[in-house]
């Protein structure tokens, strides 16, 4: 059978030329795209996918894990904690980048309507995960990052400079000269041979998510997004560029059977947290990394396994919340999967489990090399994001180093010389070779069997032999990947994916052999070297493609350190060539006396299922097409007026959907009228925008008239949106929003109690306390009068009625709240008394309070709590005296409470300590 796409000739190439290319349209490259272009270069950004949806950041965005916000963290002490996540291999001035670079990042991302949470007085609400520091920003809107991230290439000023092809994927980059100079690939969509001239060249493709092979067995049904095949590794290596790292892999708690992340991330700050069967809290380690996953896997390991995500303690307004951010940005189907089983967290507690291996500097330490300007150590060639090695960089590192490369590879202009034919005649091969055996093995499953032999001989915990059977297997399996088949351009593009999964685990087994100790706890646990062995490899370990095609090794000594850390001392020196390294020889089960009779191979199944990909929501009326087309340009909020009012609401929701994403000036006055539609849908489209584009939108009369009236409409969404939006831009005033406390909603209720602290409403807030029915809401105002107004007397006031509240979720609140406000003498007696409430929320709100008091009230009674039957009132005991711990009688608690059962009291003492 004959294939139905014909191989283009390698002269038919459609030649691309640019200043700067950037491979990829994620996080990183969209960044690097967008500064390129600022600094004047012109830009090409390369995408297989499509601009719009692609890379990690389009699944959803929950919160940012490294965020140093000015006040709430110092950058040396970020940077010190990075450095003992990874055992002290960093270095430490790529780390550093992020650590100061990062709160500008936030501010950009803000200008472009990007939205992290703040609270009433608008003050980025970072919250502490880590036990030193607090970094975590939550964005519980991040669903939309992406879609503001196309909005800003698609305007104007950039659109002159930057150039986007979507559907076109690279397979190699392109030297000459002893430096990039472009690459070459194919369109996904035609198989159309590509090539690009560029004067340098940005890898942004993300991490790579598809080596190991996940527990459920689907092939893309991964931690990471599954797109992100290893794409930038490969055609990092076969440019020269060195990688480090490689042998520390990225592995991830996850739900039980459903590969999106269990996110304590964002449980933690609301009163969730991880526990074995018996409902203990087991994790030592202050960090998100290997050690933190070493515990984890020898907990599910054992008697005491298995291990869950505890959420069935939390309050309604809590679960709720939670609902809110995991099943709407972090994964839309986790609301399903959930309901699916008949789970909910308010009476289940979400098991875990451990993720399939993969490669990820933003996660882990595993990546290309590169400088604290993302350069490569190949000329011109950079590497920004996930595919980086900057140690645990995140979302935050993706854009500061995408930034960096963009700022930095703008300086150059298109190469002008011939295009390398023998590099153009491989990448021709390596792309068309299935379309010359359409009928050989399908890719799904050389790819099955490629990466089900990383499970069985790469997956910690590793071994010399185990390894070596990985080398020998991958080396067998470049003949399947040679006769893989191919009919489609679609499916040439996964047949070329496999060939960088490949790479990728022959890397990942060759650098895991080379090292032979054990360090980052799961990460690389070596079964026949189980100690770490500083005197011999504190060092990075770095890989490159030899002069002969041959993979070769270094080890290059960590740089002294910028930042002083405890336990480490690099000195820097020489690095050590360590050359190639093999396999060691394995014993078989003995000698055979006749080899056994070859068996015939059977045929393979031809043929591979259609792949469905047409967009899922393809126009149904000519109207909607018209409106569509609309996008593709800039339109004005003139052509986009009749839509709005249609008769039709589809159209008009439609319509909502185009304004928010091509923002022309008055679209905020135009959302806000649209609050009032007849259509609930409507109005909740038009809600929704406002809410994504609330940092962008012009402080104008025609827009705070709109959303006041929106606060009489009779829809609840609507009233509680415009009170955030008025709050958020600081368009309101106390008698506005005083008039909702009383609104029949308690979500609006909620949403006016937020705006009144944001005026420093006190009094109104305090006379609300007194009568509102709803425990919800007292909470909520408990929590507010925290920080709402400068008259502390008044707050005070208000929560010693609270603290009496007949709710005891509403009582603990309360005597958490004046742990900020401050506790006054008579109140420190009462939150005395209140350590033996049968509540334990009411008991660790009381040790919160006396943190605020005199330490020679508060030590003594906080001793005490220590003993407490419940953990999460000796952790809140242990965090009051670290601010007492100026006496002696403080720090001797402190010490006590080393030794209790708890992981979280022991870490939180003893790091105090």
């Amino acid at each position: 059978m004959h294939t139905s796409l014909e191989i283009p000739a390698r002269s038919d190439a459609e030649e691309l030329t640019c200043d700067v290319l950037v491979i990829g349209g994620g996080t990183a490259g969209t960044m690097a795209a967008l500064t390129a272009a600022e600094h004047g270069a012109n830009v090409l950004l390369l995408e297989k996918a499509h601009v719009r949806h692609s890379g990690a950041l389009a699944m959803g965005m929950d919160g940012v894990n490294n965020a140093v916000i000015p006040g709430r963290a110092e950058p040396d002490d970020y940077v010190a904690e990075i450095t003992r996540a990874n055992d002290g291999i960093v270095d430490q001035s790529t780390v550093r980048q992020t650590a100061t670079r990062g709160f500008a990042m936030v501010q950009r991302l803000e200008s472009y309507g990007v939205k992290f949470e703040k609270d009433e007085h608008g003050e980025y609400a970072v919250r502490q995960v880590h036990r030193s520091g607090s970094y975590v920003l939550p964005m519980p809107e991040g669903k939309d990052v992406k879609k503001v991230l196309y909005r800003q290439l698609r305007q104007r000023e950039m659109r002159e400079r930057i150039r986007i092809e979507n559907r076109v994927m690279p397979v190699r980059v392109l030297t000459a000269e002893g430096r990039a100079v472009g690459a070459v690939g194919f369109h996904t969509r035609t198989g159309a041979f590509v090539t690009v001239r560029a004067g340098a060249v940005i890898l942004a493709t993300g991490a790579c998510g598809r080596l190991g092979l996940p527990a459920s067995g689907y092939l893309y049904g991964t931690y990471e997004n599954p797109t992100n095949a290893g794409d930038g590794y490969a055609m990092a290596y076969h440019a020269g560029a060195e990688l480090t790292g490689i042998e520390c892999f990225q592995i991830n708690p996850l739900i039980k059977d459903y590969n999106g992340p269990a996110c304590a991330y964002v449980a933690n700050p609301f009163g969730g947290y991880q526990v074995n069967r018996h409902g203990e809290r087991f994790v030592d380690s202050d960090y998100w990394s290997g050690q933190m996953m070493a515990e984890f896997a020898a907990e599910v390991a054992s008697d005491r396994g298995p291990v869950y995500l505890k959420l069935s303690h939390l309050p309604e307004e809590s679960v709720s919340a939670l609902e809110s951010i995991l099943h709407s940005t972090e994964r839309p189907t986790r609301g399903t999967f959930h309901a699916g089983r008949g789970h909910d967290y308010r009476t289940h507690d979400v098991e875990m489990h451990i993720s399939e291996i993969g490669l990820c500097g933003g996660h882990s330490a595993s990546g290309v090399r590169v400088d604290d300007h993302a350069r490569t150590t190949v000329p011109r060639l950079y590497a920004a994001g996930d595919l980086a090695c900057v140690p645990h960089n995140y979302m935050i590192g993706a854009f500061v180093f995408g930034d960096l490369a963009g700022a930095d590879a703008a300086q150059y202009t298109r190469y002008e010389g011939e295009l390398p034919l023998d590099q153009l005649r491989e990448a021709h091969e390596l792309i068309y070779r299935p379309l010359r055996n359409p009928d050989g093995p399908p890719q799904p499953q050389v790819e099955y069997k490629l990466r089900r032999f990383v499970n069985d001989y790469v997956a910690p915990p590793k071994s010399g032999a185990r390894l070596s059977l990985a080398l020998e297997a991958f080396e067998r399996m470049r003949a399947d990947i040679a006769a893989m088949g191919a009919r489609t351009p679609h499916e040439l593009m996964r047949c070329a994916e496999v060939t960088f999964i490949r790479d990728c685990a022959e890397m990942a087994a060759r650098a895991s052999l080379a090292r032979t100790e054990s360090r980052w706890g799961l990460y690389h646990d070596r079964l026949d070297h189980p100690q770490r062995d500083d005197a011999s490899w504190f060092h990075h370990l770095d890989l490159r493609k030899s002069t002969t095609g041959a993979m070769e090794f270094t080890a290059r000594p960590v740089a002294p350190f910028l930042v002083p850390v405890d336990g480490f001392t690099p000195a820097g020196g020489l690095s050590r060539h360590l050359g190639e390294v093999h396999p060691e020889q394995v014993a078989t089960a003995g000698a055979r006396e006749a080899a056994p009779v070859a068996l015939r191979q059977e045929p393979t199944a031809t043929g591979t299922p259609a792949h469905a990909d047409a967009d899922a929501d393809t126009p149904a009326t000519p109207r909607l097409l018209d409106l569509l087309a609309l996008t593709e340009g800039e339109p004005e909020l003139s052509a986009l007026t009749p839509y709005l009012t249609d008769p039709e609401p589809t159209v008009r929701r439609t319509a909502v959907t185009v304004l928010t994403e091509t923002v022309p000036p008055g679209t905020g006055p135009a959302l806000a009228a649209a609050l009032a539609d007849t259509d609930a849908d409507v109005r909740a489209a038009a809600a929704a925008s406002l809410r994504e584009l609330v940092e962008t939108l012009p402080l104008e009369p025609a827009l705070r008239d709109g959303l006041a009236a929106a606060l009489s409409e009779a829809d609840p969404v609507v009233r509680a949106t415009a009170l955030d939006v008025l709050r958020a831009l600081r368009l309101g005033d106390v008698e506005l929003f005083a008039d909702l406390l009383s609104d029949s909603d308690i979500a609006v209720r909620i949403a006016a109690v937020r705006a009144l602290v944001s005026v420093d409403a006190a009094g109104e807030l305090a006379r609300a306390a007194a009568v509102e029915p709803s425990r919800e809401v007292r909470v909520t105002i408990a929590k507010a009068l925290a920080t709402a107004g400068p008259d502390p007397a008044m707050a005070h006031s208000a929560l010693a009625e609270l603290v009496d509240d007949p709710d005891a979720l509403v009582r603990g609140a309360a005597y958490e709240a004046l742990g900020t406000a401050g506790c006054p003498a008579a109140l420190a007696a009462r939150a005395e008394a209140a350590l033996a409430d049968p509540a334990w929320q009411v008991r660790a709100g009381a040790a919160t309070a006396l943190s605020a008091t005199d330490p020679d009230v508060a030590v003594p009674a906080l001793a005490k709590a220590l003993a407490d039957a419940n953990a999460d009132v000796r952790k809140a005991a242990v965090l009051a005296l670290t601010r007492h711990r100026a006496t002696e009688d403080a720090r001797a608690a402190l010490a006590a409470a080393t030794t209790d059962s708890d992981a979280d009291v022991r870490a939180y003492a003893a790091r105090t300590l």
